[in-house]
């Protein structure tokens, strides 16, 4: 008996072009793509065509006049954002809001009881813009929005977001920082990007104000692998979701955090992807019903990228 797990993507997400060479390239979801086929995983899933987000699902989390420099940076023809390292084409606008819109449609669905669980393979990444700027290959916050629109359309009142990138996600804290509805919660490389620059993404930042507690970094050191990921996880998150209780889980799901990525430096296989999945599968299934989102954020080794999807997906699908 297996879960039915919904697959949200769309060939569009390839014409965000972020030029050659560049890791955060089209080719990651071609990667997923043939694999979930070729492991015969594609025909089992519950596919969801993404729908592009409103300007009124952005503002939920971000600031109108940062929404509006997107798309004058895009019409201008940029090749970058302006507000930082993220590079950017003439369809750019546009794929990014399909990128939210399909972290929304999977919202919609885990919510409305159709499946437990959604995979989002969307680009761009998402976990580093801020309400204000974007950075880090990101544009807008895809996890974030997911949990805003969860708030004000689903009924849902506590999220749990939970990512295990590699790299921090500075965009999420900042936004959620203050807030005591949403619980953030990172294991990443400590001291790489882009913890030296924003100055976030470090042990003891537990969140402020009415927020304070809702928030845990677990920066691990160079070379770290499955045994120091998982105890990060059943140490530290485990019990803090036994008072927090969420009602959705999201997963900010980047892959870079495998052994073989290039621009990563932990060590983390397929089986501690698989170990880290079934205990967000426990939590979620304690409080939330089963409802996890989860979203694709980093991950540039193409082969290993697509095994770990693989393995994730795989294991979303069984039964606790």
């Amino acid at each position: 008996m297996s879960n039915k797990v919904a697959f949200i993507s769309d060939p569009a997400y390839l014409e965000h072009h972020t030029g050659l060479g560049h890791p955060e390239s089209p080719q990651r979801l071609a990667a997923i793509w043939g694999k979930l086929d070729d492991e015969g995983l594609w025909d089992e899933l519950t596919h969801i065509e993404p729908v592009p987000a409103s300007v009124d699902d952005l503002l939920m989390v971000h600031g109108g006049d940062y929404i509006e420099q997107v798309r004058q940076d895009v019409e201008d023809g940029r090749t970058m954002l302006s507000t930082g390292d993220t590079n950017i084409c003439p369809k750019s606008y546009e794929i990014a809001i399909l990128a939210v819109g399909g972290a929304i449609r999977a919202v919609d669905t885990v919510c409305n009881g159709k499946v437990n669980s959604a995979f989002c393979a969307v680009r761009p990444p998402g976990h580093h813009a801020t309400a204000n700027a974007g950075m880090g290959f990101c544009i807008f916050n895809n996890a974030a929005i997911a949990a805003r629109y969860a708030q004000k359309n689903c009924g849902i009142e506590r999220v749990l977001i939970v990512d295990w990138d590699v790299h921090h996600g500075n965009g999420t804290q900042e936004i959620f920082y203050d807030d005591p509805s949403v619980f953030y919660f990172s294991t990443h490389q400590f001291g790489t990007y882009p913890m030296p620059m924003t100055g976030l993404g470090y042990d003891g930042q537990r969140g402020s104000h009415s927020g304070g507690g809702a928030n845990i970094n677990c920066p691990l050191p160079m070379g770290a692998g499955d045994d120091e990921i998982i105890a990060a996880f059943t140490e530290r998150l485990v019990p803090a979701m036994a008072e927090f209780s969420p009602e959705l889980v999201i997963i900010s799901a980047g892959f870079d955090c495998i052994a073989s990525d290039p621009i990563g430096g932990l060590g983390v296989t397929d089986d501690g992807i698989a170990a880290l999945t079934k205990i967000v599968m426990e939590i979620a299934a304690a409080s939330a019903n089963g409802r996890i989102v989860s979203l694709l954020e980093g991950g540039y080794d193409l082969s290993g990228l697509a095994s770990a999807v693989n393995t994730h997906i795989r294991t979303m699908m069984k039964e606790r």
